[in-house]
C-alpha cells in the first residue's frame, strides 16, 4: 500500500475508533441503535458492601447495577426507611444503583410453614416493602422454600477442565430423611402462600414494589418431606392469579425452568410479553430436576443469547445476574457456585452475547 494511502487509512480508522470510544456500552460494536430489541438489560451482581475488592472488580467488569440482601434484619420497623436509604446511598458511592433484593427482606419462616408469628412477619415485610420503596428500591425477589433452601447433594462434580459444580440426585437426597418439619402438605403451602400474597401484595401495589417469585430448586416436590410449590409454568400461573396485580411476578431463574421440564423459550416470552419478569437468574444445567449438574454457561444445552433476546424483545428493562457458576483453578472448593473468576467468565460470554444479538444493556 503506497504511503499515501496507508496515510489516509490510518486518520480514517483513528476517527472511527475515537467515535466508537464515546457511544454507549450497548451501542458500541458497530451497532445501530435503531436496530436494537426494545428492551433494555440491566448487567447486577449479588453483592456486599463489606467486599470492596469484589465491588471494584465489578466495576472493572463493567456491572452497574447491585442485587442486595436487605439491612433490616435486627432492626425493628421504625427503623427500616433510614436504614434503607443508607444502604442505596452507600451503594451509589460505590458506584452501583441497587436493582432489587434477593432473600427475604425480614423474618420469613412462619409465614412459609403458616405457623404462629406470621402476621407480624406479614406486618414486617408491608414496612419494609415501604421502606425500600421510599428509597428508590422497587423489587424484592423472595421464595417460598419452607424449611430447606436451595438444595444440592453434592458439590465437587467436574465440568470442563476439571472445573467443580454441584448435582442434585433425588436418590442421595432421600438417604437424608425427613426434616424436623415431618411432612408439610402442598395444600397447606398453597394456603400460606395465599394468605401472604393477599396480606402484602396491596402494600406492593400502594408503593409500586415488584414481587418476583423464585422457582424453588430445585422443582421437586416433596423435598426430605416438605412440599414445594413453585415448581412448574402451570403453578407459575397460579401464583400470579391468586393475587391478580402488575407487582405480582417472576424471578425467571432459568435452569430452574429447564429442571421442571418446561419450554424454557415459550413459558419465558410468555410471562415476558405479559411483563411479569421481574428479574432473571443467568444460568444453565444438564439434565433434569430428579438428577443434573450445573454447567458453564456457555456449555450448556440451552441458547443462551436466544433467552437473552426473548427478554428484550419483550420491552423489559430488568436486571440479569450470572447466578451460579462453577468454581475455577485457584478458587475455593467452599465457594459453591458463587466464586469470583467462574462469574467474571459468563459476564463476558453475557455481554457479548448482548452485543451480537443488538440488545441495549446497561
Amino acid at each position: 500500500m503506497p504511503k499515501s494511502s496507508r496515510r489516509s487509512w490510518l486518520k480514517q480508522n483513528l476517527a472511527l475508533a475515537a467515535a466508537v470510544s464515546t457511544v454507549p456500552l450497548a451501542t458500541s460494536c458497530g451497532l445501530d441503535s435503531t436496530t436494537m430489541s426494545p428492551g433494555k438489560l440491566q448487567l447486577a451482581m449479588h453483592l456486599s458492601l463489606r467486599d470492596r475488592d469484589r465491588l471494584k472488580l465489578c466495576q472493572q467488569m463493567g456491572v452497574t447495577h447491585a442485587i442486595t440482601g436487605a439491612p433490616f434484619w435486627g432492626i425493628g420497623p421504625n427503623q427500616y426507611e433510614a436504614a434503607a436509604k443508607k444502604m442505596v446511598a452507600d451503594f451509589a458511592e460505590a458506584g452501583f444503583k441497587i436493582a432489587g433484593i434477593e432473600g427475604h427482606p425480614v423474618r420469613f419462616g412462619n409465614i412459609k410453614l403458616g405457623t404462629e408469628g406470621r402476621d407480624e412477619e406479614i406486618r414486617n415485610t408491608n414496612a419494609a416493602i415501604e421502606a425500600l420503596s421510599k428509597a428508590g428500591v422497587d423489587m424484592i425477589c423472595y421464595n417460598f422454600m419452607a424449611g430447606l433452601g436451595w438444595y444440592r447433594t453434592k458439590y465437587d462434580i467436574p465440568e470442563r477442565g476439571g472445573a467443580l459444580t454441584s448435582e442434585f440426585y433425588i436418590e442421595d437426597a432421600k438417604k437424608e430423611g425427613l426434616t424436623r418439619l415431618g411432612e408439610v402438605s402442598e395444600d397447606k403451602m398453597w394456603d400460606n402462600l395465599t394468605y401472604f400474597l393477599e396480606g402484602i401484595m396491596p402494600t406492593a401495589e400502594k408503593f409500586n414494589m415488584k414481587m418476583a417469585a423464585h422457582p424453588d430448586d430445585p422443582p421437586i416436590s416433596p423435598l426430605r418431606g416438605i412440599s414445594r410449590i413453585f415448581t412448574s409454568a402451570d403453578n407459575f400461573r397460579r401464583i400470579m392469579n391468586i393475587a391478580p396485580s402488575p407487582m405480582n411476578g417472576v424471578t425467571f431463574c432459568q435452569a430452574n425452568f429447564r429442571a421442571m421440564g418446561e419450554d424454557i423459550y415459550k413459558v419465558a416470552k410468555e410471562f415476558g410479553d405479559m411483563g411479569k419478569i421481574f428479574f432473571v437468574h443467568f444460568r444453565d444445567i444438564e439434565g433434569q430436576k430428579e438428577r443434573f449438574h450445573e454447567t458453564f454457561h456457555d456449555n450448556g444445552p440451552t441458547d443462551m443469547g436466544k433467552m437473552l433476546k426473548i427478554y428484550a424483545d419483550s420491552g423489559l428493562t430488568i436486571p440479569v445476574r450470572p447466578d451460579h457458576a462453577p468454581t475455577l483453578s485457584g478458587e475455593s472448593e467452599g465457594s459453591r457456585g458463587y466464586g469470583m473468576q467462574g462469574k467474571i467468565f459468563a459476564f463476558g460470554y453475557m455481554i457479548g452475547l448482548m452485543e451480537s444479538n443488538r440488545i441495549s444493556f446497561e
